[in-house]
């Protein structure tokens, strides 16, 4: 299967004005709660998620000139984690793999073992009520997320078309707003600078 990288758009708030009436005006076409790990990083904005067991990262290849942000999976894996993909998500994060013996580490070793050894790093549990809609061509959610008993929420827009994506962001009049990609919303939410 060809991975295809996705232009990305997201804003964090409590009140989202016009684009919130615009979603109410809708039904999605699915809806659905989740709890992930993010992995956060004072030296990357890398996309690095768990969830049901899966190491989900993302790398930021460009932004244009809209300043849409375009991400391309680099990783899907299953735990235990070999440790070249442990390296590969480390790297990522923008820290340097530390000698292991270990030549796969279950999620539990991850979390516990490996990120607490970069000062850096911070695991961050995520609850997720999501709804997804279609717009104008591309896919929009509309998301509730709650950390450590606060709770803030995010639309995101994406698609593999760029035009698409910033025509939905502008006639959802969100355009005033500042893209800002999970990790440096969960990053800004959770005070790691």
């Amino acid at each position: 299967m060809a991975i295809v990288p996705r232009w990305e758009w997201r804003t964090f708030g409590e009140r989202f004005g016009p684009a919130e009436e615009a979603f109410a005006a809708l039904t999605p076409e699915s809806a659905e709660e989740t709890d992930e790990t993010y992995l956060l990083s004072t030296q990357s904005d890398a996309s690095v998620k768990i969830r049901n067991r899966l190491m989900d990262v993302k790398h930021l290849d460009t932004v244009n000139g809209d300043g849409l942000e375009q991400w391309r999976p680099v990783l899907k894996g299953q735990f235990p984690l070999s440790s070249g993909d442990a390296a590969l998500v480390l790297a990522e994060l923008g820290v340097s793999p530390l000698a292991s013996d270990r030549d796969a580490h279950t999620l539990a070793e991850f979390l516990e073992d490996l990120v607490p050894l970069h000062p850096e790093l911070r695991a961050v549990g995520v609850h997720k009520q999501r709804s997804h809609f279609t717009i104008g061509g591309a896919m929009a959610e509309l998301s509730e997320l709650t950390v450590d008993g606060r709770t803030t929420g995010t639309i995101a827009i994406e698609g593999e078309d760029p035009d698409a994506v910033i025509s939905v962001v502008r006639d959802l009049r969100l355009a005033d707003r500042v893209n800002t990609c999970m990790a440096r919303g969960l990053k800004a939410f959770v005070g790691l600078a």
